[in-house]
């Protein structure tokens, strides 16, 4: 056990400053990130009831784009309300207890790592598709996508089981101000008066583990498939298939690139309005743009979608 100073106020709730340094542009800052969330959450509810209801997109690739959707949903659920709170709300919105602060650590964690398998397990349906067509249904049959994305969930589920034990065993003491918009590991460490040395070298290799594994997953899948491409005669063919490929690459080109950035580090960032920054994007942007993605480069889903809101669709009804 570690002795305590008696003089230590220890913390039991926490204060997030959010975007406390542009006061005057707080219901600008509000107006703008509640449209972006409203705007993710009916593009997401709409792409997962396209794709339960319409029959024609009752394929696997489809089914891993559902669970993507409420993913996203999920992602910023967890955190955009109390942001959107601490704007407009009286001091007592910013706060967060000690307990509901892990819990949105952790939500927030199983979530991004879910996608990260999830992103993995579609890069391998692709795989399959383009580079192996005549053995697809025997390798991706429902039962398959199923087991695929239940390990999705699983392992984003135990992924922040080891950090965040290991963030309770932290003590917090003296201020309890987070400089973040959300209970992020870096800002919560920075408040930290114990030695946080095996928290951070935990976090990193967990992170690590999570981002090479599944990147590598997606690097091997289109290695294959581009070298399946370039051997393909027809230019017609060559296109159609890498259209198949080009909405799901985009999304991953995204959503790695700023959490690399962000969480494959050992030491907190000198810059945490940067970090603040890139944080939004990955939380709320990304998820904003992933179903325009998904539906704007994909004909199928701007079909099924067309079929859904068309007034001819209501009036069969």
């Amino acid at each position: 056990m570690q002795s305590y100073t008696p003089n230590w106020t220890h913390v039991t709730e926490f204060v997030m400053l959010g975007f406390s340094g542009v006061h005057e542009a707080r219901f600008l800052l509000f107006t703008l990130f509640l449209t972006m969330y409203l705007v993710t959450l009916v593009e997401n509810l709409a792409i997962i009831l396209v794709v339960s209801l319409d029959h024609r997109l009752r394929r696997p690739m489809y089914f891993f784009l559902r669970h993507l959707s409420c993913l996203e949903i999920g992602y910023t659920s967890v955190t955009v309300p109390k942001m959107l709170a601490g704007f407009v709300g009286g001091h007592g919105d910013k706060n967060i207890s000690y307990a509901g602060c892990l819990f949105q650590l952790f939500i927030f964690t199983f979530l991004g790592a879910t996608e990260c398998f999830l992103l993995a397990a579609m890069a391998y349906d692709r795989y399959v598709a383009i580079c192996m067509p005549l053995r697809y249904g025997a390798l991706v049959s429902w039962g398959t996508c199923i087991r695929l994305a239940g390990a999705c969930w699983l392992g984003g589920f135990l992924t922040p089981m080891l950090p965040i034990y290991l963030m309770s065993q932290v003590t917090f003491c003296g201020s309890n101000v987070i400089d973040h918009f959300f209970c992020d590991a870096s800002p919560l460490l920075a408040l930290s008066c114990s030695d946080v040395t095996l928290k951070e070298t935990a976090d990193f290799l967990v992170s690590l583990a999570v981002l090479l594994t599944s990147s590598a997953v997606i690097t091997v899948s289109y290695g294959n498939i581009v070298w399946t491409l370039l051997h393909i005669r027809s230019a017609a063919e060559r296109k159609k298939a890498f259209s198949t490929c080009a909405a799901h690459l985009t999304v991953v080109s995204l959503f790695y690139g700023t959490l690399f950035f962000m969480y494959v580090r050992t030491k907190v960032a000198s810059s945490i309005y940067f970090n603040k920054v890139v944080s939004v994007f990955y939380s709320i942007v990304t998820p904003m743009l992933n179903p325009l993605i998904y539906s704007l480069r994909n004909k199928e889903v701007k079909e099924a979608l067309s079929r859904a809101f068309s007034l001819k669709s209501w009036k069969g009804q």
